[in-house]
């Protein structure tokens, strides 16, 4: 996307050219936290996810990121004031 905005030429170009080289990637087994810090970090909006094999497993966009923590955020919250009603 970065290669069209500064033309259309960039269509003719091959892939090789605008790819990310050097891809960071993540495990199943990576936290929530560690995954947002690194896509932050990054400015990546998608992160591939390696199966214990090194196979690609998934991949993962900053809005699934999003719509987790925004989950998690709201169960605590939930729990919060339930535990607040109760005491």
């Amino acid at each position: 996307m970065r290669a069209l905005v500064a033309g259309a030429g960039a269509l003719d170009d091959a892939v090789s050219k605008h790819m990310t080289e050097d891809v960071v990637m993540c495990r199943p087994s990576t936290s929530l936290h560690e995954l947002m810090e690194q896509m932050t970090l990054g400015r990546f909006r998608h992160v591939p996810v390696l199966d214990g094999g090194g196979q690609l497993a998934g991949l993962v966009s900053i809005g699934d990121a999003v719509k987790l923590r925004l989950a998690e955020m709201e169960a605590e919250s939930r729990a919060m004031r339930d535990y607040i009603a109760t005491a």
